[in-house]
């Protein structure tokens, strides 16, 4: 796959979203990774009159079309801001028809294109000039622990139960090829729901483990995860410990209560259901406690409709939700832009899957940043400290790509 992608306008690679999937001209295509380079067709959103023409564009298109929504979309779905800057700058949604897919199934791959092959196949250049600049100021565990505090404050104010409070890191001057890092993240920290975006200049180059939401025929599933603790030898144990730790069960069943809530917008009734409640599953570095939240869609809810009722998903943002963002935007020192935000697919059927940005790397060329933010979420429980190294272990993988990446 590494000759089709390349510094085209728009590239966006999704790997592990989904198995299958109506498309002429053929019924079916099974796959485990879908490429698509160019652009026969796109949509940028910056204001509240853009997400009707999304709709109505999804609709007419009747092709695959692939993009993301940014986390900062919240502001067009409610009475909210974001008072920090986004150094990052991807706009609140992008969705484009590319001009070659390409459906990927382990060493089998289908190419489809509208018109004339795409003229963006120069791959990444392995020889470009690496650098790696000073570390972008982050709070001290002392500062983190104070805000921590004072969010568990409006815990027990009553304002919230949960939130999900994030720090930024990242580094200033600093140069990547972002399609290399993209795919040396993958060796160091694989996910199943893993993307790579190139976009005018600005990349994201993700290893998500986490499902937002997905849509197939009328149902809609959606899995939050909410829990985690460092994977080791003896992780039997740390699979246990994560099992019968109370505060991170309670973490993960506020959520997933969130989440029942928000298909239900959408929801036939009586078709909400919990599958699957706090599993515990094995990723490269960490355990991670996944609830399994599915629903029927309802006749007259557009699918993009299901999507926009329960964005930003539960497990980024709190409960009550609109509270818990609020409270987002004004304890945390960064605007989260893209982090948070969603990266999927819709089918020609609009049947789609969307993951959640979250272990990623962006990086903007022209300003030459690098962030890489985590976080956790806060619990009247949360141990301020524990909640600090949480962040740090989950920033682990992805600092050490990035330093070594520059060697």
């Amino acid at each position: 796959m590494e000759e089709w992608v390349g510094s085209a306008s728009c590239v966006v690679q999704i790997s592990a979203l989904s198995t299958e999937m109506g498309i002429l001209p053929t019924p079916t295509i099974k796959f485990s990774t879908v490429v698509g380079i160019g652009i026969k067709d796109e949509i940028i959103g910056t204001r509240v009159e853009d997400l009707n023409k999304l709709r109505l564009w999804l609709s007419e298109k009747s092709d695959m079309v692939l993009g993301y929504f940014s986390y900062d979309l919240k502001n067009l779905l409610e009475n909210l801001e974001s008072i920090n800057s986004d150094r990052m700058a991807f706009p609140l949604f992008h969705f484009f028809v590319p001009r070659m897919i390409c459906f990927v199934d382990g060493d089998e791959a289908e190419c489809y294109y509208h018109g004339e092959i795409p003229d963006c196949f120069d791959s990444q250049d392995s020889a470009i000039s690496r650098k790696i600049g000073d570390s972008k100021p982050q709070p001290q565990k002392s500062e983190y622990v104070e805000k921590v505090k004072e969010l568990q404050k409006h815990i027990q104010l009553g304002d919230i139960y949960e939130v999900n409070y994030c720090i930024e890191h990242g580094f200033e001057e600093t140069v990547v090829d972002p399609y290399g890092l993209y795919k040396e993240l993958q060796e160091v920290s694989p996910a199943p729901f893993s993307c790579y975006v190139a976009d005018n200049g600005k990349y994201l180059m993700s290893s998500s483990p986490e499902r937002f939401m997905k849509k197939s025929g009328n149902t809609l599933v959606s899995q939050p995860m909410k829990g985690t603790n460092r994977k080791t030898a003896d992780n039997e144990v740390q699979k246990a410990l994560l099992r019968s730790d109370l505060k991170e069960v309670a973490e993960n069943v506020m959520i997933t209560d969130l989440v029942r809530n928000d298909l239900s917008k959408s929801a036939k009734n009586g078709s909400v259901r919990v599958d699957e409640l706090c599993g515990v599953y094995e990723f490269e570095h960490v355990n991670q406690m996944i609830s399994t939240v599915s629903a029927e869609l309802r006749d007259d809810v557009h699918p993009l409709d299901a999507i926009l009722n329960a964005f930003p998903m539960g497990s980024m943002t709190g409960a009550p939700k609109i509270r818990a963002m609020e409270l987002i935007d004004e304890y945390e020192d960064f605007s989260r832009g893209l982090y948070s935000g969603a990266v999927g697919y819709f089918t020609p059927d609009l049947d789609f899957d969307f993951n959640v940005i979250i272990r990623s790397i962006l990086y903007n060329e022209e300003k030459k940043v690098v962030t890489f933010p985590t976080g956790s979420a806060i619990t009247i429980n949360s141990d301020p400290e524990k909640e600090y190294d949480e962040c740090m272990l989950k920033a682990e993988a992805m600092r050490k790509v990035l330093l070594n990446h520059a060697k």
